[in-house]
């Protein structure tokens, strides 16, 4: 289980939903998507306003209907909507569309024109009125997590095998709040699976590259992973890297494969 610093408990595989609720053709298997993994304990499902402009939310919404107790909510405001006005305003249409009273954790998606104090002051006003249960930031990179109050659960950034940057410093700094970190796009919205070093890995421990990458991103025990799956069948396939363990040996070639970095990266996004 990954532990936020609250002393939270969530497993250390959720569900991510970029790009989900675009189309109302694959609305009836992404809906199906959600409640697999829901059934599956890939309870922590991800979203944001931005997502869709809000029908990411309107589809996890009706994917959790009936079921909110069972899901770690996550959502995401703004950084155009985060002054402390915006912020509050921000969460209440996200509640709305999501047919919910409250999130698990709410995070500012990257950081913008207002300052972090304000959207900081927000987030402890909704705690307060039992709108979030705790909050946290994406995008942001170690020298900007320092700025941030205790309080702050977790910071969702872009990490996969091929996008190593944490590593050097984020990772190392928020170990030492006790934070772990979400890991948004996994597998490189898919580009990473192609990669024959990677596959060469995977074949040779009767795997597929996708558990392969997936349970690299989890080998700390301080990253919660959160990949986007459309189908049933997509979503029961990333349950499985649950149960891939790799070997000290198998994390040496991906590290030949794939360089840790050996110095400080900008924090990259997507």
């Amino acid at each position: 289980m990954i532990t936020f610093p609250d002393g939270t408990q969530v497993p250390p595989l959720g569900q991510g939903t970029w790009n989900m609720g675009d189309s109302p053709a694959a609305r009836d298997s992404e809906i199906d998507a959600l409640r697999t993994g829901i059934d599956l304990g890939l309870t922590v499902i991800d979203t944001a306003e931005m997502y869709g402009g809000g029908r990411s939310e309107e589809l996890v919404g009706e994917a959790i209907a009936g079921r909110r107790d069972e899901v770690f909510l996550v959502s995401k405001v703004l950084p155009s909507n985060a002054s402390r006005a915006g912020t509050v305003e921000a969460c209440r249409a996200s509640l709305r569309r999501l047919g919910t009273d409250r999130l698990d954790l709410y995070l500012l998606h990257w950081r913008g024109r207002h300052p972090l104090d304000e959207t900081v002051d927000a987030f402890e006003e909704l705690v307060a009125d039992g709108s979030i249960r705790s909050w946290g930031v994406s995008n942001l990179d170690a020298d900007e997590l320092a700025e941030l109050p205790e309080g702050c659960q977790t910071d969702q950034v872009l990490y996969n095998l091929t996008r190593r940057g944490p590593e050097f410093d984020l990772l190392p700094f928020a170990s030492t709040r006790g934070m772990p970190v979400m890991a948004y796009s996994p597998v490189e919205q898919g580009r990473l699976l192609g990669n024959a070093a990677l596959s060469d890995i995977a074949r040779d421990l009767g795997a597929t590259p996708m558990l392969v990458a997936l349970a690299w991103t989890m080998r700390s025990g301080s990253v919660l992973s959160i990949p986007k799956a459309s189908t049933a069948a997509h979503v029961r396939e990333n349950a499985a890297a649950r149960e891939l363990t790799l070997s000290i040996e198998v994390l040496a070639r991906l590290d030949e494969a794939f360089p840790p970095p050996t110095e400080p990266v900008p924090l990259e996004m997507l």
